[in-house]
């Protein structure tokens, strides 16, 4: 996963609005926990957002311009440092809950286990 997020923060990538950016970050990162949000996953999710939170603060300061950690902070972020543009906010994976499987033991259906048909329906008789 962290080699998917440094390749969508590449440097090559610094052209890209950072509107672009967020969009495909929080669809990546957002298809990524939906898949494994059913486990003890909730420490690996915080590592992964970590480290995005991070990869978008460097390509962010090294676009083109490169502003002060104080003018990034006021252009990009709110409520924090929480990246924001006019059109799209950086969630990433955080908008996905972590639920534990919920084992459902008897409650599964198995045909193995079914009763055989009485003799009567069974033969007309």
């Amino acid at each position: 996963m962290q080699s998917k997020i440094a390749q969508t923060c590449h440097r090559l990538t610094l052209h890209q609005d950072f509107t672009e950016l967020s969009m495909r970050l929080n669809q990546i990162l957002a298809g990524w926990a939906n898949y494994f949000r059913y486990g003890v996953s909730k420490r690996v999710f915080g590592s992964i957002i970590t480290y995005a939170w991070h990869r978008v603060w460097r390509w962010l300061k090294k676009k083109p311009g490169r502003l002060k950690i104080h003018d990034m902070k006021h252009r990009f972020c709110t409520n924090g440092w929480q990246f924001v543009t006019a059109k799209a906010r950086y969630s990433g994976a955080s908008t996905v809950t972590v639920t534990r499987y919920c084992y459902r033991g008897m409650n599964i259906p198995n045909p193995w286990n079914q009763q055989p048909l009485p003799l009567s329906i069974a033969t007309g008789q």
